[in-house]
C-alpha cells in the first residue's frame, strides 16, 4: 500500500470530541454541581442492600467468584 492511500482520521476524531464536549455543555443544567451534589446525597440517604454501589453486593459477587473458582480447582 502506498502511504498516500492511508486515511488520517486524527483530525476527525478531535473534531468529534470537540462536538461531543459542546453538546455535553449545552445539555448540562446551569447549576450542574448543585444538581450532582443533590443526586449523590439522595443516593447516600437510602442505600439499598443490593444496589449497584453497595459494598455488600461487591463482597457477595467477589465471594461467589472465589467460591466457584475454588470448587472448580478442587474438582
Amino acid at each position: 500500500m502506498d502511504s498516500d492511500e492511508h486515511i488520517d482520521i486524527r483530525e476527525r476524531i478531535r473534531a468529534y470530541g470537540a462536538r461531543q464536549l459542546v453538546l455535553a455543555r449545552l445539555s448540562a443544567p446551569e447549576d450542574w454541581q448543585g444538581e450532582l451534589r443533590g443526586a449523590l446525597a439522595a443516593r447516600r440517604e437510602h442505600p439499598a442492600l443490593w444496589s449497584r454501589d453497595s459494598d455488600f453486593r461487591l463482597f457477595a459477587e467477589s465471594f461467589a467468584i472465589f467460591f466457584t473458582a475454588a470448587m472448580m480447582f478442587l474438582i
